[in-house]
């Protein structure tokens, strides 16, 4: 598969050239003269891309060869983006590049066997969910724009949401690929509409449960959203059962309902939504300021380092969170629409590619174990981008890659491992029978 391995090698020098420009675009507009110093970046990074393709080269030749180069674009991108915005934030930014990458390599020299995965299933979800609790802890959680979403211990803080996302995708996955055949066998129709059985329909009661958890006892409305629609996702893919998707849905929604209408916190986010204008120096501040932006951004930009950030004069942020929950409404208004559907553009690619990767897949774990990473890096996407739009309420998750957030580039690092190893497995499996039968033609 040295094929494979080349075409990623050659997609990795796009990658580099487009950082070098976005690094001259912005270096232009804040100095007269233009250096060098965008072209030290590029090679910077250009650099660490090929350490990393070799190393994909010699672990996992029989990889996807695409997805890196994918997932290195966005991180490309959200540097310049970091950079445009603060100088110190893109150093961090490029600091946790690094060290995603050195947890990317261990995860596929440790988790070559990734089906060992499946035996430690529950020991993953608890401790996945015990992460997920730490925010509410005293002295160590930390309360971010109303969510409990992070953890300092000492000098160390993250989010541990990102890296519970992965927890429980594992865990669903080994689950479901052991109960799918009784989920599907003992479904019963009433009304037109099938039905799993009553005694397996706990996990589907127990996700929903931890979602409505999250909104209320969490405020995480991003996460909560996004690890049942992966849930939801898994469930489709194991079942084949679209009645059980749409139960999943209702229940969400009725829950979402119930406590929007109870919980204050939950209410003000979902009136926020709706009613930007009743109060637009307040809490309407900052989702009118997002749409404001991307509607002065036009269909080609303003160009990078020419949106305003701040009020002139001292005056505070015009784009509250620019670097991260706003990052999408600051590309809009420095790339345009052009330029912000190429982003998502790339990361429907990301997302086909991953889907392809459970399609070549010949085992159910393996086969949901992608879907699940796929789906979760998609419905993450989608999250952020609809917050910033307006589609639905803004929530407090990343735009993945891009967001500056060092727990969000180290989990979607891993991330990316777990796919290529499946990936791996998926590709070299293929090949092996056509393999055996040009070898079987030629001996006749």
């Amino acid at each position: 598969m040295t094929s494979a391995r080349n075409r990623e090698l050659l997609a990795l020098v796009p990658v580099a050239v487009l950082l070098t420009a976005g690094f001259a675009g912005v270096f232009s507009q804040e100095n007269e003269q233009l250096g060098n110093l965008s072209l030290v970046y590029g090679a910077y990074f250009l650099a660490i891309c090929l350490a990393t393709h070799v190393y994909l080269r010699i672990r996992l030749p029989n990889a996807d060869p695409y997805l890196f180069p994918l997932l290195a674009t966005l991180t490309a991108f959200g540097l310049v983006m970091v950079y445009r915005i603060d100088e110190t934030l893109a150093r961090d930014q490029a600091n946790w590049f690094v060290l995603g990458l050195v947890l990317f390599a261990l995860t596929i020299h440790f988790l070559r066997d990734y089906e060992v995965l499946e035996r430690y299933r529950y020991t993953i979800a608890i401790g996945g969910l015990l992460l997920l609790l730490a925010p509410r802890l005293p002295g160590i959680g930390q309360q971010v724009n109303g969510a409990y979403l992070g953890v300092k211990v000492g000098p160390i803080a993250f989010q541990p949401a990102e890296f519970t996302k992965l927890a429980i995708i594992v865990f669903l996955a080994s689950y479901l690929r052991e109960h799918r055949e009784v989920l599907i066998v003992g479904a019963r129709r009433v009304l037109g509409v099938t039905l799993p059985p009553l005694k397996h329909f706990g996990p589907l009661l127990v996700v929903w449960g931890a979602s409505m958890f999250m909104l209320v006892f969490i405020r995480d409305l991003g996460s909560s959203l996004m690890f049942f629609a992966a849930f939801l996702a898994l469930l489709y893919v194991a079942t084949g059962r679209l009645s059980f998707v749409v139960i999943g849905m209702l229940m969400f929604l009725v829950g979402a309902w119930f406590f929007a209408s109870t919980v204050p916190h939950v209410h003000e986010r979902v009136d926020i939504w709706l009613h930007p204008y009743d109060d637009p120096q307040g809490s309407g501040y900052q989702i009118l300021n997002s749409i404001f932006a991307q509607a002065d951004g036009g269909l080609f930009g303003k160009g990078f380092g020419q949106a305003l950030i701040n009020v002139p004069g001292g005056g505070g942020p015009l784009l509250p969170a620019a670097q991260t929950d706003m990052i999408y409404a600051l590309i809009v208004n420095e790339v345009g629409l052009f330029g912000a559907v190429g982003v998502v553009l790339v990361y429907l690619l990301v997302t086909a590619r991953g889907f392809k990767i459970a399609l070549l897949a010949s085992d159910g774990f393996s086969k949901l174990l992608a879907v699940g990473l796929t789906s979760v890096f998609a419905i993450q996407a989608f999250v952020i981008i609809g917050g910033v739009t307006r589609v639905i309420p803004l929530t407090g998750v990343t735009l993945p890659l891009i967001s500056y957030g060092g727990s969000s580039i180290v989990a979607n690092f891993v991330l990316l491992a777990l796919l290529l190893l499946v990936s791996d497995r998926a590709r070299r499996e293929a090949a092996e029978p056509a393999g055996r039968v040009a070898t079987m033609g030629a001996a006749a």
